[in-house]
């Protein structure tokens, strides 16, 4: 009988393997088979397979998301939004029945933030959202703190810092954690142009009236407050135009278009009628900004509109008025002399700043100044009291607002259009009051939080939007 040995030359080998018992030993070791690693048996499966989400999974656990934070801090945009009114509109300078709601933004305000904390806590586990802007706004609050004990009069300092400037970071970090939904924003935004609509109609009726109780020949806002003296009110209203006409833009209805752009008219009337300015060049700037941004492929058209309509605007601007803008190149005599003195004091706050890097406090620099003057400059005003670092800070919070609308993509859909205008308003209101804060001090005032605020609430609402269509699209 043949061993196993003699099949090696009658058996072909590509059917060895197959005729070879298991207990046999195989010496070609072409065909020896690798002896493998015993495996100890498992009480349960090794491997459990993960059930494999489905789109209609994703998009109810999307919806349930986006309906948890519509429902998140309604009380607290409710006091945000009462807050705002109180801000604007100062019901106790119309009535003296009203008299006792002087005091009644602060307690608006510290009611809307105790509200707010526990709120915040329970809805998403900390104290606030964390965006750039926020830690930004964080950051030149410390480099504010620390400016009060350089100061030559501490008190002066904390007295600047807790009447507005403290409440104004507050309410900007409430806004951007409780305004969730488009609704909510749009109201706010309207809010802004209703009072705006107000002081522009009476600094016309006076003007035509003949009532110029500033300097001889300029209108004083019907409401004090952030809209003092007419450069005050100018910087509101040149943030308010672009923002208007980016509103009717993105609107389907043609009546709400008519009266958009009637309102952003009227806005631009009254910022004629003050005199400003830094308004006129920021008003300039915002609407450069405004054509560059719309036009995208017909960008030249846009500029030569834009050329145009500056031109209307000169011709149908008081008579006096094109002197006042040519005084601010030299070309034309300043009666008051104020542009020489602003150009003073510009030097002067330059000079403070680079002599102390770190700040002279906050509010201390008029102690300083030619004639106890304050430096008529947002940037030199931070610069001077708060010091170079704050500066950069200031700038950086403003810059990180614009990159972020930059972001906002034009899309077919009529939310997403409606989105993009806005974005591109509100990209230009931001460039407006960055021109016209050079000739105010007005860094700590509330009119570039509440727009930076606005800018990054518009894109957490339009990433969520493209987040949503994005699964719908599953």
């Amino acid at each position: 009988m043949p061993t196993w040995e003699d099949k090696e030359t009658l058996v072909n080998p590509l059917r060895r393997r197959a005729l070879e018992p298991a207990d046999v030993e195989v010496k070609n070791p072409r065909f020896a088979r690798e002896p493998q690693p015993a495996v100890p048996e498992q009480p349960f499966p090794i491997y459990r397979e993960e059930p494999i989400p489905q789109p209609n999974a994703v998009k109810n656990r999307t919806s349930n998301s986006r309906a948890f934070s519509v429902r998140g801090h309604a009380v607290s945009y409710f006091g945000l939004f009462l807050f705002t009114i109180v801000l604007y509109f100062r019901p106790y300078e119309f009535s003296s029945a009203l008299a006792w709601s002087a005091g009644s933004a602060f307690w608006i305000a510290l009611a809307t933030i105790i509200v707010f904390l526990p709120s915040q806590l329970v809805l998403e586990g900390n104290l606030t959202a964390r965006p750039r802007e926020v830690n930004l706004i964080l950051c030149l609050t410390v480099l504010a703190l620390l400016s009060i004990p350089l100061g030559s009069n501490p008190a002066e300092s904390w007295t600047t810092f807790n009447d507005t400037f403290i409440k104004a970071v507050l309410i900007f970090i409430v806004m951007i954690n409780v305004v969730r939904t488009e609704g909510r924003l749009n109201a706010l935004i309207y809010l802004s142009f209703a009072v705006s609509l107000l002081l522009s109609i009476f600094s016309v009726i006076d003007y035509m009236e003949g009532n110029l109780s500033v300097e001889g020949y300029r209108v004083k806002p019907m409401i004090g407050g952030i809209f003092g003296n007419p450069n005050d009110m100018a910087i509101h209203l040149v943030t308010m135009v672009p923002i208007a006409v980016g509103m009717a833009l993105g609107s389907r209805s043609l009546l709400k278009r008519i009266g958009l752009f009637g309102t952003a008219l009227l806005f631009v009337a009254s910022i004629v009628v003050t005199y400003s300015r830094g308004g006129f060049l920021g008003l300039m700037g915002a609407t450069l900004v405004l054509a560059w941004t719309l036009g995208r492929n017909k960008r030249g058209l846009a500029i030569g509109s834009l050329i145009i309509g500056i031109g209307a605007l000169f011709l149908i601007a008081p008579g006096n008025y094109i002197g006042r803008i040519l005084s601010i190149f030299g070309l034309a005599t300043d009666p008051t002399g104020s542009a020489s003195a602003r150009k003073t004091v510009l030097v002067h706050s330059l000079i403070v700043a680079l002599r102390n890097p770190l700040g002279v406090g906050m509010g201390n620099y008029r102690f300083m100044a030619p004639h106890d003057a304050v430096s008529h400059n947002a940037y030199t005003q931070v610069a001077t009291e708060m010091g170079i670092p704050a500066l950069l800070v200031y700038f950086l919070f403003m810059l990180t607002s614009l990159r972020r609308l930059g972001k906002i993509p034009y899309t077919d859909s009529i939310a997403g259009k409606r989105t993009y205008y806005l974005a591109a308003g509100l990209k230009a209101g931001l460039v407006g009051y960055m021109i016209s804060s050079f000739f105010a001090s007005v860094a700590y005032q509330w009119y570039v939080y509440y727009l930076v605020g606005f800018s990054y609430c518009l894109w957490r609402i339009s990433d969520l939007r493209l987040e949503t269509e994005s699964v719908e699209s599953v």
